[in-house]
């Protein structure tokens, strides 16, 4: 997402909506302070870089709208995103993340997501996203909604997909680092889970994906992320 400076758009003085950050690049949460004191209309209640300090900073701060990150240690975006929304079913998550794909975006909004932007979006369409999520409605990014669509009408079509509907989010996080060529001891220290507990996802995602070996998972997980590369 480019930090540039911009117009900010018009908004309602009266009400100010309090912001969670929730993303484990410092940079990138400082360049959001920034776009949001540009923006007008939101005040940072917080910032997190792991899941477990986002819980604690969103129950005392109790903020209107959370900007979440997919990926994060010890417990990833949308598992914190439905776990936030069980304590506060009024909180507005808009979902920035690095990853291109609408399955994600899926997973963002099944999990009571109210928007989905990816991190090199303009600054104007995060402004858009946030108007729009502020007065209770849904912010896709045009790119996403045509994909969107398309998967509605032509669902289950795709190798990823058949994949990926198997598996929960935390398998999904853990299959793909797989596929990434990540070790299950990496693989437990990226995510901040004990080498146990991710061997039993492996597990998991062994049986599901009817797998004869460890193996054949490595092999499934690296093609499902070629597959992503080259589409």
């Amino acid at each position: 997402m480019t930090f540039e400076t911009i117009s900010p758009p018009v908004t309602n003085p009266v009400s100010v909506r309090k912001v969670l950050i929730v993303d484990d690049h410092p940079a990138f949460r400082y360049g959001m302070v920034r776009l949001l004191k540009q923006l007008g209309g939101f005040e940072v209640s917080g910032e997190a870089g792991d899941g477990m300090t986002a819980l604690e900073i969103f129950r005392r701060t109790k903020p209107d709208i959370v900007l979440m990150d997919i990926s994060l240690p010890g417990c990833d975006g949308v598992e914190l995103t439905k776990m936030m929304l069980s304590e506060e079913p009024g909180l507005t998550v808009l979902v920035v993340s690095m990853y291109d794909e609408s399955n994600y975006a899926l997973r963002a909004l099944r999990a009571g997501a109210k928007g989905y932007l990816r991190k090199d979006e303009s600054i104007t369409e995060l402004g858009t996203a946030l108007q729009r999520i502020s007065s209770h409605g849904l912010y896709v990014s045009q790119r996403f909604s045509d994909r969107l669509v398309f998967k509605a009408i032509h669902s289950g079509e795709d190798l990823g997909d058949s994949y990926l509907r198997m598996l929960s989010d935390r398998e999904l996080e853990v299959f793909r680092a797989i596929g990434q060529g990540l070790g299950t001891r990496e693989i437990a220290e990226r995510l901040c889970l004990s080498i146990k507990t991710i061997e039993t996802h492996r597990a998991h995602i062994k049986r599901k994906l009817r797998a004869e070996d460890s193996n054949e998972v490595v092999k499934l997980a690296r093609d499902l992320q070629n597959l992503k590369e080259s589409a």
